[in-house]
């Protein structure tokens, strides 16, 4: 873990101006910072004003034991090191981040002006975020629960690659099978009491004790219907406010598909993939732990369902034209004409040959 010098920061962020700011939150501001002469751009993550005035540095800390713990992974933000200022009155700890240049998955949601995600990008950034938690989760020789997952904390790198930040509030377990009968306690301090952001927070979260991989679980859940919709997890202008109450209405109604953003329409061979993404969160979102998916089983089933038809849709196109046909042939037999000769004419809606068009503008079931 390299240590970066704090007057390097101070040049880097020019003196961490305002005009450098990039990201706020309850525990510490993000600033772009400028290393060697332009060569290097990197992310700098300072304290909050308010954790420096109580001489908290237990989150910043707890983030630096995570982070450093870890192998670089392509599902989560880099870490590059740290620095550390001390002075007479204050000691602050800083944290250098790959920098992802746009932005988050909150901004792409839900910022006016923005371009819509289409459906397979959508899905792309669902299993991308789903494999981060995998990696979190399946770190030896405890788990790692992230515990604030959520949109604002989903960046995009270069290529718009999404990457799961902000590891501030997260906690290695103390026992792998916590899910079924946790046998241990958390002593209660700023760091180990429940915590993340309300509307993605896990309602059965309620001590130290009840920390479990399926928190994370239940956010992913809250995110994957806030990924489907571009609803916010909370929203005070909308009834029921919570996106997990009005998602999971329409589903037990038969309109899963009211669900989706109403600005991207939604062709008929990605009707299958976004049920199934809808059908995960259901799942995510259980008011019974127990019953909740392991993201293990998430990401096996993203693969297996939902990433292969948006990676080969000429399938989906040849399914389609095969289901038409067999479509074409019952709807022929009830349509026949029989002259007063005997003989059988087919009406002329059916002696056209099919169409491309037909093909991917018709909804054919089975």
């Amino acid at each position: 873990m390299k240590e970066f010098e704090y007057k390097e920061l101070e040049k880097a962020t020019e003196n961490f101006s305002q005009s450098r700011l990039i990201g706020k939150g309850s525990h510490g501001c993000v600033y772009k910072g400028i290393l060697e002469e332009g060569k290097n751009i990197v992310a700098i993550k300072k304290q909050s004003l308010g954790l420096q005035k109580i001489h908290d540095n237990s989150k910043l800390e707890n983030e630096v034991s995570i982070l450093s713990s870890l192998p670089e992974n392509s599902f989560i933000v880099n870490f590059l090191g740290t620095s550390h200022h001390d002075s007479s009155s204050k000691n602050e700890t800083f944290l250098i981040m790959e920098y992802l240049p746009n932005g988050t998955l909150y901004q792409m949601l839900h910022a006016k002006n923005n371009i819509i995600p289409n459906w397979p990008k959508r899905a792309q950034i669902a299993i991308q975020v789903a494999k981060a938690i995998q990696f979190l989760h399946q770190t030896k020789p405890n788990s790692i629960v992230h515990r604030d997952i959520k949109s604002a904390n989903i960046l995009f790198d270069s290529n718009w690659n999404a990457k799961l930040a902000d590891l501030g509030l997260a906690l290695r377990m103390k026992n792998d099978d916590q899910d079924e009968s946790p046998s241990y306690s958390y002593s209660y301090n700023s760091v180990t009491r429940p915590a993340g952001t309300i509307g993605y927070l896990d309602p059965d979260y309620t001590k130290p004790s009840k920390l479990s991989t399926k928190n994370d679980v239940f956010s992913f859940g809250v995110l994957l219907f806030e990924i489907m919709s571009s609803r916010k997890a909370i929203d005070v202008s909308k009834s029921p406010v919570s996106i997990v109450d009005w998602a999971t209405k329409l589903i037990k109604e038969g309109q899963s598909l009211e669900i989706c953003d109403k600005r991207m329409h939604v062709p008929w061979y990605m009707e299958a993939t976004i049920k199934n993404m809808l059908s995960i969160a259901t799942r995510c979102v259980s008011p019974k732990k127990i019953t909740r998916p392991t993201i293990e089983e998430i990401v096996m089933e993203m693969e297996n369902v939902i990433i292969e038809p948006i990676k080969y849709p000429l399938w989906n196109i040849l399914r389609g034209l095969t289901l038409l046909r067999r479509k074409r042939k019952r709807c022929r037999k009830n349509c026949c004409i029989i002259t007063t000769n005997n003989v059988t004419k087919t009406c002329a809606q059916h002696e056209k040959k099919l169409l491309i068009r037909e093909i991917l503008a018709d909804k054919v079931t089975e």
